[in-house]
C-alpha cells in the first residue's frame, strides 16, 4: 500500500472494537494484516468531554461525531468509523457514508441486579438512561417508574447499577456483545416492547466524496442488506429533523424479500404516543422512511417536537 489508512475513532472500548473491526476486515480484504493495512488514530470528541450533563442539554447527535469529521477534512485521517445511531442525518459537505458493516442485533438490553424484566420492577423502580427514546417508551409503559440521568461508558453504567444508583438500566445489545459482556443482558427487550434507536447495532465508515482509492477498498466491506434497512431508518429520522431532544425510534426489517419499517414518536413524558409501519421492496426504502416520518409530523402537531 502507499500508506496505511488511517482511521478516525473515539477512544471507547466500544468505538475502538469497533475500529479494530473495521481494521481487521480491511486488512482481510487487502491480504494484509491489520496493522500493516492500517492505523488507528484516537479523536476525542465533545460528548466524551462533557460527562456531567445529558445529551439532550449539550447538543445534537454531532457530540460524537464533529470533531472526527474535522480530522477527515482536513486530511487528518482517512477513513472515521462510527456507531450510526450517534450520525447526523446530513453530512457535512466533502464527506460521505457509503459502507456500512453488517448490522448486530439492534434491539436493547434490560439490565437489573434485581428484576427479570421491565415488567418485573416495582412501583418507585429508578430506570437509569439518559436516552430521551428509552425515557419515553419505558414512562409510556410504565408511568410509576423513576427515569434517572445515567451517563458514562459501559463498564460506569454496570459499576452504577452495582452501586444502587439506580435498580435497572438499559444499554445496546450490540454494544455489550462487542464487549463480550452478553452475560450482563437480563433480558433482551423485543422491539415490540421497545422500538430501537434509529441505525442502532449498525457501523458506518465515513469517506472523503472523490476519494476514490478508499471507496475501492471500502466497497468491498459494504453489507447492502444493512445499507437498505439503514437508509429507511435515517429517511424516517431526517424527515422528522431528529436530534438527541427528540424522541424517536425506528426499525426497518426484511421479512422474506419485503422490506418492513416502523417508526414511533413521543412525547419526553410518554404520555403521547404516535407510530406507524410501512411495507414495500427494497429500492422503496428511502422513500418508505419518508413517507412515515411525513405522516407522523402531520399527525403530531407541533407540540410533539417542542421541548424548549
Amino acid at each position: 500500500m502507499e500508506h496505511r489508512l488511517r482511521i478516525g475513532t473515539r477512544g471507547s472500548k466500544l468505538a475502538l472494537y469497533q475500529a479494530h473491526e473495521t481494521a481487521r476486515r480491511i486488512g482481510l480484504s487487502l491480504g494484509l494484516a491489520p496493522e500493516d493495512a492500517t492505523e488507528i488514530i484516537v479523536i476525542k470528541t465533545m460528548g466524551d468531554r462533557v460527562q456531567d450533563r445529558a445529551l439532550s442539554e449539550i447538543g445534537g447527535k454531532g457530540l460524537f461525531t464533529r470533531e472526527i469529521e474535522e480530522a477527515l477534512l482536513t486530511g487528518a485521517i482517512d477513513i472515521a468509523v462510527h456507531s450510526m445511531k450517534d450520525m447526523p442525518t446530513i453530512h457535512p459537505d466533502g464527506l460521505t457514508v457509503d459502507c456500512l458493516l453488517e448490522r448486530a442485533d439492534p434491539r436493547d438490553a434490560f439490565i437489573s441486579r434485581s428484576a427479570r424484566s421491565l415488567g418485573d420492577l416495582p412501583r418507585g423502580a429508578r430506570v437509569g438512561t439518559s436516552s430521551l427514546r428509552r425515557a419515553a417508551q419505558i414512562l409510556a409503559r410504565r408511568p410509576d417508574l423513576e427515569i434517572v440521568p445515567y451517563r458514562g461508558n459501559v463498564d460506569t453504567r454496570l459499576r452504577k447499577l452495582d452501586e444502587g444508583v439506580a435498580d435497572a438500566t438499559l444499554l445496546a445489545v450490540a454494544g455489550l456483545s462487542r464487549l463480550g459482556l452478553d452475560h450482563e443482558i437480563t433480558e433482551a427487550i423485543s422491539s415490540e416492547i421497545m422500538l430501537p434507536a434509529i441505525a442502532q447495532g449498525a457501523i458506518g465508515v465515513e469517506r472523503r466524496v472523490g476519494d476514490e482509492r478508499t471507496h475501492g477498498i471500502l466497497n468491498d466491506l459494504h453489507h447492502a442488506e444493512t445499507g437498505i434497512r439503514v437508509a429507511a431508518e435515517r429517511a424516517f429520522l431526517a424527515g422528522l429533523d431528529g436530534s438527541c431532544k427528540t424522541p424517536i425510534a425506528g426499525l426497518a426489517e426484511f421479512k422474506a424479500d419485503r422490506l418492513v419499517f416502523r417508526g414511533l414518536i413521543l412525547t419526553v413524558d410518554g404520555k403521547e404516543v404516535l407510530e406507524t409501519s410501512r411495507e414495500g421492496s427494497a429500492s422503496d426504502a428511502v422513500a418508505m422512511g419518508a413517507d412515515a416520518a411525513a405522516e407522523l409530523k402531520s399527525r403530531a402537531g407541533p407540540h410533539f417536537f417542542d421541548f424548549g
